[in-house]
């Protein structure tokens, strides 16, 4: 590793995060040396043909974190832990054969969530969260809606009783900042897990913790219970920051200005511009190399931690001009990875239809709404990983609930 490495923190992947991946591709290119929380070294991939090699050849860059040549340095209460686990049996860290089983078995089980009853409980839920504040005339977006509404979504899909639900975002929410709070987070989300197997175990229903139990694959309860952690959290905050962050787009771009009054199709525009230029993941962790390789002419050495860049990719000028028009059907983007590790399919949709209901219902029951500060003033959680809004203030003429 070299002695530039760029500490992969700070207050700028808040503020400015395309700048600073601009600066880094000219300072270091396609593949820069980056710091960890604790100096914790690993490369992160910026070029869009790097991380399509690195994604696309899953030997050579492989999920099992077992052959991470940091290990001896890393300590037990390291804060990225949750999303860098050793030893986690979770689809994330499987390879091989047993990945392509364990990915068919989360395939078929969302598979057969209904597209019509998926979308009846993401627009009751809206409608109950948009209940809660319609009256005011004022809400904040995020908090009060776009951070609670997917999580509530998948837990009915997967068979968690609703009361549960506001607990897992909060869980969720400390997990995926990897601050102080991330183990305890993972801890809650594991035992909800649990319950809910051993309640599913006795009496099966017709949902998707259910129907992963009935795979015929032999999966172990340990096995079930760590892909569905996986499939709450990469379900959850994305869902959450893809509607706070499309809103956010409709709201101050003054292209969206019309749609926001019963337009439908630049819902669909502005969240795949969302995905390319504002993407919810914008760096995932991770894979390790199986041997000594050159990867866009850096030295990677076995058992290196490559982080995937995804909006560095999105946004790579030898495959895209800057502040070039994006059209409605360019889904070349890596917003929901590429290779045998991206987010399966079925998980993609049921995303889509959470992201998509809860923006139309925002715009189908506050008429006249209008960001209630200057844009400027909007504000990211200060995570490298996933880019979120913390507040999306608004206001509105109040309208009573349902």
């Amino acid at each position: 590793m070299t002695t530039d490495a760029v500490p992969l923190s700070g207050p700028r992947f808040q503020t400015e995060p395309a700048v600073l991946y601009r600066e880094m591709r000219r300072e270091h290119g396609a593949v820069t040396p980056v710091l960890l929380d604790g100096d914790v070294p690993a490369w992160l991939v910026l070029g869009y043909r790097e991380l399509h090699q690195v994604t696309g050849d899953p030997v050579l860059f492989s999920r099992d974190s077992d052959l991470w040549n940091q290990w001896e340095n890393i300590p037990d209460d390291w804060p990225l832990l949750p999303m860098i686990g050793r030893k986690q049996p979770s689809i994330l860290y499987t390879v091989g054969e047993r990945h392509r089983e364990r990915a068919a078995m989360i395939s078929n089980a969302l598979e057969a969530v209904e597209p019509s009853e998926l979308r009846r409980h993401a627009e009751r839920f809206a409608d109950e969260l948009i209940d809660a504040v319609c009256g005011e005339g004022a809400a904040d977006l995020v908090g009060d809606y776009a951070m609670l509404l997917p999580v509530r979504v998948l837990a009915r899909l997967y068979g968690v009783p609703d009361e549960e639900g506001p607990a897992l975002v909060t869980a969720l929410n400390d997990m995926i900042d990897g601050r102080e709070r991330a183990i305890a987070g993972q801890r809650h989300l594991a035992s909800a897990i649990a319950q809910l197997l051993a309640e599913r175990r006795a009496r099966p229903a017709d949902d998707v913790a259910s129907r992963m139990l009935a795979d015929p694959g032999g999966f172990t309860d340990e096995e079930i219970a760590q892909d569905l952690m996986v499939m709450m959290a990469a379900g959850h905050q994305p869902t959450a920051d893809w509607i706070g962050n499309s809103l956010r787009l409709m709201l101050t771009d003054e292209r969206f200005a019309a749609s926001l009054f019963g337009g439908r199709n630049s819902v669909a525009d502005a969240m795949n511009e969302v995905l390319w230029e504002d993407t919810p993941t914008q760096n995932v962790a991770g894979r390790w190399a199986s041997r000594d390789t050159h990867l866009g002419g850096r030295r990677i050495r076995q058992g290196d931690l490559v982080l995937l860049g995804l909006q560095g990719a999105n946004s790579d000028p030898q495959v895209r001009v800057h502040g070039s028009a994006l059209t409605g059907g360019n889904n070349a983007h890596f917003s929901f990875g590429h290779g045998e590790h991206r987010c399966p399919f079925p998980a993609q949709e049921v995303a889509e239809v959470i992201a998509r209901t809860g923006i139309e219902v925002v715009l189908d029951r506050l008429p006249d709404i209008d960001l209630a500060v200057p844009a400027e003033s909007l504000t990211r959680r200060p995570s490298p990983w996933l880019r979120g809004l913390t507040r999306l203030p608004v206001r509105f003429t109040p309208v009573p609930a349902l």
